[in-house]
C-alpha cells in the first residue's frame, strides 16, 4: 500500500482486549493456567516473527475532551467491559490470518473480547488533505 492510503501500514494489525475483569472468580489454579496458556500463545506468536510490539495497559488513565483537551475525566472506568487491557500490534499477511491469531487468546472464555483491526499508514482526514492538495496543484499545473 502506499504511504497515503488510509486502509491499512504493511499488513499491521492490532488485537486490542477489552475487559479488566475477565480473570475474577477464577481459582487461583485455573488463573495460573489461563495466564501460562496466554504465555505461550504470545511466545508463539512471538517465535513466527509476527509480533511487533504488546503492552497492558493500566485500567484507569484521563479522557481528554473539548477544545485543546481542557476537559478532562477520570477514565476509562476500570468497571467498563469496553476497557482496553492490552494490545498486541501484529504483522501478517490478511486481516483473515489477524483474526485467526486473535480467535487462540485464551481469555476469551471467560468474558474477555478481542478488537482485530488494521492500522492505517495515515488517518483519513490526512488522506483527504494530502488528495485536496494534490488536487489544486494538478489544477494549477
Amino acid at each position: 500500500m502506499n504511504s497515503t492510503s488510509p486502509v491499512q501500514n504493511e499488513s499491521q494489525y492490532l488485537l486490542l482486549f477489552r475487559g479488566t475483569h475477565w480473570d475474577k472468580g477464577l481459582a487461583p489454579e485455573e488463573l495460573q493456567r489461563v495466564m501460562s496458556e496466554w504465555m505461550a500463545w504470545f511466545d508463539r506468536i512471538s517465535a513466527s516473527g509476527k509480533m511487533v510490539g504488546a503492552n497492558p495497559l493500566h485500567p484507569e488513565g484521563r479522557i481528554l475532551t473539548g477544545k485543546k483537551g481542557r476537559q478532562i475525566a477520570d477514565g476509562p472506568f476500570a468497571e467498563s467491559k469496553e476497557t482496553i487491557a492490552g494490545y498486541f500490534l501484529i504483522s501478517v499477511d490478511t486481516l483473515e490470518e489477524a483474526v485467526a491469531l486473535g480467535q487462540q487468546c485464551p481469555a476469551l472464555e471467560y468474558g474477555m473480547q478481542v478488537e482485530v483491526r488494521p492500522v492505517a499508514a495515515a488517518c483519513p482526514p490526512c488522506v483527504a488533505v494530502m488528495e485536496m492538495a494534490a488536487a489544486a496543484a494538478a489544477t494549477e499545473a
